[in-house]
């Protein structure tokens, strides 16, 4: 059974109310989550922070995942998503590279993805 099949039913038992089945999965990519965004965010309490946030995010989300792309890049979007949020709301600007790699070596282009928050937007 493949990691993915593994994590799909996981999501489809925490889909069904079993919360344990949801621990596993953060238990799972907590650090790998944490390591990405500390890409974008330096303060360590910060990291785990937006990791928590994200996690708790992707749980009340977790109803809507249909399944059609591997758990974990669902759960990359949302921590993404939810570090510029935090890096907006305190007037901070995402220190980032135009490519991310995660430590598997799976590649994501974010430059087009990541506004720039100081250049002004046309009337």
């Amino acid at each position: 059974m493949s990691d993915r099949d593994i994590d799909q039913q996981l999501v489809e038992r925490a889909q069904r109310g079993e919360k344990r089945a949801f621990d596993l999965l953060v238990a799972k990519y907590q650090r790998r989550l944490a390591r990405l965004l500390s890409r974008f965010i330096r303060d360590g309490s910060d990291i785990e922070d937006v990791t928590q946030e994200a996690f708790i995010k992707a749980y009340r989300a977790l109803p809507s995942f249909r399944g059609e792309s591997a758990f974990y890049t669902w759960l990359y979007r949302i921590g993404i998503n939810t570090a510029k949020n935090f890096l907006s709301a305190n007037g901070r600007r995402p220190v980032v590279n135009s490519e991310i790699e995660d430590e598997d070596g799976e590649s994501f282009d974010m430059a087009s993805q990541i506004p720039d928050l100081n250049t002004p937007k046309p009337s």
